[in-house]
């Protein structure tokens, strides 16, 4: 136990120092050295379609040396490629326009700046961690998607840096490409740049709200919806209760009745309703172990999202480049006693045997899916040669994660969980032979319950998965977490709400197979979300390629299966709580 609590400090010690480490502290002494970083070059409209900033022709400055930058976890799987650019920079020194490098447009260089354009490309670069962006070139009248690509094309050979400063912080940034040059073969292109500092009023602190867009995350639309979403949790809360309490009334009421009947009067009489089902409602579903490993990587899953929301908004973690990636790691390892407990719990509950097979699966189970579509998306970026590709030392740290902190905790969590809240507690005794399951209307099979239970969640969400995706698939910086962690509580109880009436439709028509229908019933919101995704990509962005499209609906996938885990285990917990409350308050003979 000693050395479990101690893997589990040192988990929690690296996620503080990966969330607020940098490559220095951002103070400079007059005419110090000022690092510019060359980070990624690629399509406009592919945003994760990125390659080394010098894949293509460009030259570097002359100057060489400088100190060695390290990335983070998050940085290596969203593929920050941080190249020095070699010009020299001196903090609070200004540089005139001056020429550092030169390229000869050979046939092949000039191929590749054609093509670059002609698919507006475009690079980003850092300054003290501040992110800039500008175009490789432009047509004929200026960078517009509908000018015909055999217009004259001209690149953009000079870089004038505006560098502003608070004392002795450097806090904004921004960049002006210009001097368009036709592009020919054989001509020389001439690079050059400037720097201008001067005195701004920006508060360090205040420095990163100019990325932020308060217009677009903060549009009357998103208030309405977390307001409509909200008024609709408290109508479904209040529907919900209004209408199972006084079903359930009714359904006691004429379950006492039917009681104070003797046997040939209760034989005679027309009995139905999920009173019928107490001796298999508690029966053990099929395969135990990947349900119980659903529910507890659902659990994990939850506690994560929770935790990381947090984690961002006390600490504005969107700042850094991975820094949330790397923050949902290190969480995910760290919450990894949550799967544990709640699934090793709930299959000692019930009753069943292969605990460590149980445990193993529902370690591996969320990160061998993840891996699976992770391994797709690298051999398409591999053959790319893309950035986004995965380095294999980086797959060898994320494995070293599971085995060694995510796999110990996720067992450590199923000893507690089994010794603490593992013993069986039925409020109905189970038959040895199931009852026959009686015909009913199409509309009460599981499957259609479980398909219709996910509109409502999804409706609730689909407007911030419009805001989630703009942020992700374009160029926005997603900082309003408070708004999403609202979202997630209001998804969180309209799915729970849902769930608890689909259940009670199948128990009440003499269905008693609602473990995986409750699951199934929260987790269907997966499949709206997706089918969402394809709606996003077609009618609201203009990607294109295998890559990119790789890319997108492989992640999507992974982003729709992950919420429909989270969503299906929510459902079930309250299932669970509902079922065994109405088995115990019932009279049974």
């Amino acid at each position: 136990m000693r050395a479990q609590a101690f893997v589990l400090l040192c988990a929690v010690g690296c996620l503080a120092l990966l969330a607020s480490a940098d490559e220095h502290d951002h103070k400079y002494e007059a005419r110090e050295e000022v690092v510019l970083w060359m980070n990624t070059v690629g399509p406009y409209h592919n945003r994760q379609e990125t390659y080394s900033f010098y894949t293509l022709p460009f030259c570097q400055g002359p100057k060489k040396a400088i100190s060695h930058h390290h990335e983070s976890l998050g940085e290596n799987l969203q593929g920050v490629n941080l190249e020095f650019s070699g010009l020299d920079i001196k903090f609070g020194v200004s540089t005139p326009m001056t020429q550092y490098c030169s390229v000869d447009l050979t046939p092949k260089k000039f191929e590749a700046f054609s093509y670059a354009i002609k698919n507006h490309y475009w690079y980003q670069m850092y300054l003290d961690d501040l992110p800039m962006w500008a175009l490789v070139g432009d047509f004929g009248n200026g960078h517009n998607d509908q000018e015909m690509a055999s217009d004259d094309m001209y690149i953009l050979t000079s870089k004038k840096f505006d560098i502003g400063i608070n004392n002795d912080r450097i806090v904004d940034v921004n960049v002006t490409a210009g001097n368009r040059v036709k592009l020919r073969e054989g001509i020389t292109l001439h690079f050059t740049y400037e720097v201008q500092f001067k005195q701004s009023t920006t508060s360090f602190e205040d420095r990163y709200d100019k990325y932020l867009d308060p217009h677009f995350f903060q549009h009357r639309i998103h208030w309405f919806s977390i307001f409509n979403s909200f008024m609709m949790v408290i109508f479904l809360v209040g529907l919900v209760t209004m209408i199972l309490m006084r079903t359930l009334r009714k359904d006691y009421a004429r379950y006492r009745k039917e009681d104070e009947l003797d046997d040939v009067e209760r034989d005679l009489g027309d009995e139905y309703g999920w009173k019928q089902v107490h001796g298999d409602v508690f029966r053990v579903p099929s395969h135990p172990i990947l349900f119980t490993a659903l529910i507890g990587t659902g659990y994990q899953l939850s506690a994560v999202a929770v935790g990381v929301m947090v984690f961002v908004m006390l600490g504005d973690l969107y700042t850094g480049r991975g820094s949330v990636l790397t923050t949902a790691i290190f969480v995910y390892a760290a919450f990894s006693p949550v799967n544990g407990w709640a699934g090793g719990s709930l299959y000692s509950r019930m009753e069943g045997k292969e605990w460590i097979k149980q445990t193993v699966v529902s370690a591996a189970l969320l990160p061998a899916v993840t891996s699976a579509t992770v391994f797709l998306v690298n051999f398409v970026a591999v053959y790319y040669s893309a950035t986004r590709a995965i380095p294999f030392t980086t797959m060898l740290v994320v494995v070293a994660i599971w085995m060694f902190v995510v796999l110990p905790l996720t067992l450590v969590g199923a000893v507690l969980g089994r010794n603490i809240s593992g013993t069986p507690n039925k409020p109905c005794r189970v038959h040895p032979v199931p009852k026959p399951i009686p015909e009913k209307k199409w509309f009460m099979e599981a499957w259609v319950i479980s398909t219709l239970g996910g509109l409502l969640p999804f409706g609730s969400i689909f407007i911030e998965m419009y805001f989630i995706f703009t942020s992700f698939w374009a160029y926005k910086v997603y900082y309003v977490y408070g708004f999403m962690l609202l979202v997630f509580c209001i998804l969180a109880a309209v799915t729970v709400c849902v769930t608890i009436v689909c259940t009670y439709f199948l128990l009440n028509s003499e269905d008693y197979r609602w473990y995986w229908t409750s699951f199934f019933c929260g987790a269907s919101v997966s499949v709206y979300v997706y089918l969402y995704s394809f709606y996003y990509f077609f009618a609201k962005t203009k990607m294109s390629g295998m890559f990119q499209t790789t890319f997108y609906f492989g992640y999507m996938a992974l982003f729709a299966g992950g919420l429909g885990v989270m969503c299906g285990a929510l459902g079930f917990s309250g299932s669970r709580l509902f079922v065994e409350k109405i088995y115990r308050n019932l009279k049974l003979d």
